[in-house]
């Protein structure tokens, strides 16, 4: 007989064991639930930020340091951090629940510290570093902290400018003793601990502009010194692109693609001439003009330590021997050294233009002359000396004369031994023009390079002159100075225009003026200048004179002045091009020709102006 299981207990049974299952499966709906959100980054408290910390108990040296932060939102847990600066050895506390912990540290380093919090999913977050310095023993020196590299950024590429790359650091100017820090820097191709040139130790600035090759890898890093320990970065590293131009224009370097580039020339284009001797055996030709605005520049290269020198000493002597033509307007020439042409080193006869910062020596006839109605030009912080020419008459340091134009100005030039006058105003042609010469300095003309007479007319300052005696040149100076001229300081040669100087000085000339009563200035005026020695001759139709060293009770004497050693006036210029510092006629604090002056619109110190040229 067959016996079978009842339906109904075999579904309570399933039913059973499904609701063991179900049971089962539900326990897990207790479990923790993960916290995935992205933690915030903690606020550090202490140690604080490039500060000498407290500390606890010493023990071998090792100091008790206490850190603490705020908690961070969304954190459960946090790894503390810690890295020597000097030895670069970091120390890791990680999976704290507290804010707060003790570590016993090495005395007598820098260090720093962040802290990274984390939850129980994958995302960190760190906060920012703070550095400190744990104190070593009384009396001891403390290790600066190492210089923190900025720019450029490790792994960066960065394009060089002109071949130089500038390397940029952040570091205190003292340490935590109050000592003094310099830096020395590594940059090299190999690992950035190669031996740095000597220019790039005991720095004092925080930058440097290196050379460097382009489509290399450097390596760098800054040591950082208190004289005693010194404190070494981190190295970085970076890649240098293509090299750059920081030039806008045309950069020639040989003497045809100079006459080529000028040829060519349009109006606002730039050409860079890069330092170096360039030898030309025929005049160049300046013809082509710029615009109001758009001037044409010739120009010496930036990067360049050397300047260019134009040489045309292959020329004979002869009037047509020119340098340079510039028959154009609007042109600014600046930095070239022009040697030797058989006549001026320079003629211009178009106007608007600017001559900057340029010599002009041992040519044949003036170094820069004015002439043919050139009018509203600019020279300013140029030298001309040593010119000479056969005759014995015509080599001036600069002229304009003949038939110039009117307008021009001469800013912060000299002119020393020049065979015939530093500055020739001589008319033939043009009338009642005007030039005017600020800041101004004639030294020994009427003298050779050797110091010889050279037989010339040995002017500082020639005001003018004319064939009949008839025309007139205006003339104005100011803060000129005017010494250890062979013949006149400053001369009126029959001008018969009116002539204006205020605040120059004259020493030791043949006659430091020369103001004659026959066909005499129309007027002259003089006002707070100093002379050493004998006054000279002042006479004109009208004079209006005043406040000057010779008069109302004013006495000038070597005791004014720091210096009258005039040899220092032909020493180098400044970087910019401007005149040399000087003691020179420089007033001592005693002199009574401070304060004697009258306001004449120029600048000046104190109640009222000075006597001289220079400003006390």
């Amino acid at each position: 007989m067959k016996n079978y299981i009842k339906t109904p207990y075999i579904n309570l049974l399933l039913i059973c064991i499904m609701g063991v299952a179900t049971l089962s499966c539900s326990s897990d709906d207790d479990a923790d639930i993960i916290n995935d959100a992205v933690p915030g980054a903690a606020s550090l408290v202490l140690p604080q930020d490039n500060t000498e910390c407290e500390i606890g108990d010493v023990v071998a040296n090792m100091a008790e340091v206490a850190f603490e932060w705020n908690e961070a939102t969304d954190a459960d847990r946090y790894d503390l951090v810690i890295t020597n600066l000097a030895t670069q050895e970091v120390i890791q506390r990680p999976n704290l629940t507290t804010t707060s912990l003790m570590v016993r540290l090495e005395r007598g380093n820098p260090y720093t510290w962040n802290v990274i919090s984390k939850n129980d999913g994958e995302e960190t977050t760190a906060s920012e570093a703070y550095r400190f310095y744990v104190a070593g023993e009384p009396g001891s020196n403390n290790v600066p902290f190492p210089a923190t590299l900025m720019s450029p950024a490790s792994g960066s590429t960065v394009t060089p400018v002109d071949g130089m790359v500038t390397l940029e650091w952040e570091a205190a100017g003292t340490d935590t003793d109050g000592d003094a820090l310099t830096y020395t820097l590594y940059a090299d191709t190999e690992d950035g601990q190669q031996e740095p040139p000597e220019e790039w130790t005991g720095l004092t600035e925080t930058s440097m502009e290196i050379e460097v090759e382009p489509n290399s890898i450097y390596y760098w890093h800054v040591e950082t010194s208190d004289g005693k320990n010194t404190a070494i970065s981190n190295t970085f590293s970076f890649r240098t692109g293509e090299n750059t131009s920081s030039i806008d224009g045309k950069i020639v370097n040989t003497s045809q693609e100079i006459l080529d580039a000028i040829a060519a020339a349009i109006p606002g284009e730039n050409i860079y001439v890069r330092g170096g001797d360039y030898t030309f055996v025929s005049t160049i030709e300046i013809n082509i003009s710029g615009t109001e605005g758009n001037m044409i520049s010739l120009l010496v290269h930036p990067a360049d330590d050397t300047r260019p020198r134009f040489d045309f000493s292959s020329m004979t002597e002869n009037s047509s021997n020119r340098g340079i033509e510039l028959e154009a307007s609007f042109w600014h020439i600046k930095g070239i050294d022009i040697y030797k042409a058989g006549d001026n080193g320079m003629k211009v006869t178009g106007s608007n233009n600017m001559i900057e910062f340029c010599t002009f020596s041992e040519c044949a006839d003036t170094g820069l002359q004015l002439d043919s109605g050139a009018a509203n030009n600019t020279i300013l912080n140029c030298d001309s000396y040593f010119n000479a020419d056969s005759s014995l008459e015509n080599a001036d340091g600069f002229a304009a004369k003949l038939n110039v134009g009117t307008g021009n100005k001469f800013i912060g030039c000299r002119a020393w031994r020049n065979l015939d006058d530093g500055w020739d105003g001589y008319l033939r042609g043009g009338d009642n023009v005007t030039t005017t010469y600020e800041n101004c300095w004639a030294i020994e003309n009427g003298y050779l390079e050797d110091g010889t007479p050279s037989g010339g007319d040995g002017n500082g300052f020639k005001t003018g002159g004319s064939d009949d005696k008839d025309l007139k040149h205006n003339a104005i100076y100011m803060n000129c100075v005017a010494v250890g001229n062979a013949a006149d300081g400053f001369d009126h040669n029959s001008n018969r225009g009116e002539v204006i100087l205020y605040n120059c000085s004259a020493y030791d000339n043949g006659r430091n003026y020369a103001f004659s009563n026959t066909n005499s200035l129309d007027k002259l005026t003089i006002k707070n200048s100093n002379v050493l020695g004998e006054v000279g001759s002042i006479n004109a139709t009208t004079l209006d004179v005043t406040n000057n060293s010779w008069m109302e009770g004013v006495e000038s004497s070597v005791d004014d002045f720091e210096s009258i050693n005039y040899e220092e006036l032909t020493g180098p210029r400044q970087e910019d091009g401007s005149l040399p510092d000087i003691s020179f006629f420089h007033l001592n604090s005693d002199s009574d020709l401070i304060d004697a002056g009258v306001d004449v619109g120029l600048p000046y110190n104190g109640s009222a102006p000075d006597l001289g040229a220079f400003e006390f």
